[in-house]
């Protein structure tokens, strides 16, 4: 495979967001006077975002009247904690200067907010060629949209990027884009066949074979 471009999801792909996730939920759940959940309970949902993490610590969905009160308290409690306990995973650090070497564009494509994506990658000091968030387009993953733009951002070919991710969504999205995708087994997510990934991989370190 002849590639010259990296793009990354950004939960439980690049940084290991769920402890303070799981830390925001479990702060608005004690002001809340609930019991907190445990983390492996929590960390599963990550991947689908805030609301889902309020529809599991408060038992209920959207049209409760107090749903949206909750998700945005949710969501004050985490900017404010954003980097409390996040770092990236394990061998990501050297992977990124290992792309950099090569001479490859490296970027993000993900579903969580501009906002909150840009004041994470600031506190981490993390500078990607492209950042591409779910609030930039009028969709986002699982469409094609995101990965076609960041493309677009960098004036590369899909066929020459690869996109590493730990959701089927994440699979889907490239596949539809017409990017190889690369599962991670180290992620949020239990990586199932019926993502239609193209590769697997179990650590940061395997990821190196597409760059080297």
């Amino acid at each position: 495979m002849d590639i010259n471009t990296i793009l990354f999801d950004l939960d439980g792909t690049l940084i290991d967001t769920a402890p303070d996730l799981a830390y925001a939920l479990n702060i608005l759940l004690s002001e809340n006077s609930l019991e907190k959940k445990l983390y492996n309970d929590i960390k599963p949902l990550v991947s689908f975002g805030g609301k889902a993490l309020v529809s599991m610590g408060f038992d209920c969905d959207e049209a409760h009247p107090e749903f949206s009160k909750r998700h945005q308290r949710l969501l004050e409690i985490y900017t404010d904690n954003i980097d409390k306990h996040s770092v990236t995973f394990p061998g990501i650090d050297a992977l990124i200067m290992l792309i950099k070497k090569r001479g490859l564009f490296w970027g993000i494509v993900t579903n969580k907010p501009e906002n909150l994506t840009q004041l994470l990658l600031n506190k981490l000091d993390i500078k990607p060629d492209v950042v591409v968030c779910g609030n930039t387009l009028k969709h986002n993953k699982p469409h094609p949209a995101p990965l076609l733009y960041a493309c677009a951002q960098l004036a590369v070919k899909p066929k020459s990027c690869l996109f590493i991710g730990d959701d089927k969504n994440d699979m889907i999205a490239g596949k539809n884009a017409g990017i190889k995708t690369v599962a991670v087994a180290y992620g949020y997510g239990k990586v199932e066949q019926d993502w239609g990934y193209d590769f697997l991989v179990n650590t940061v370190k395997e990821l190196e074979k597409w760059i080297l």
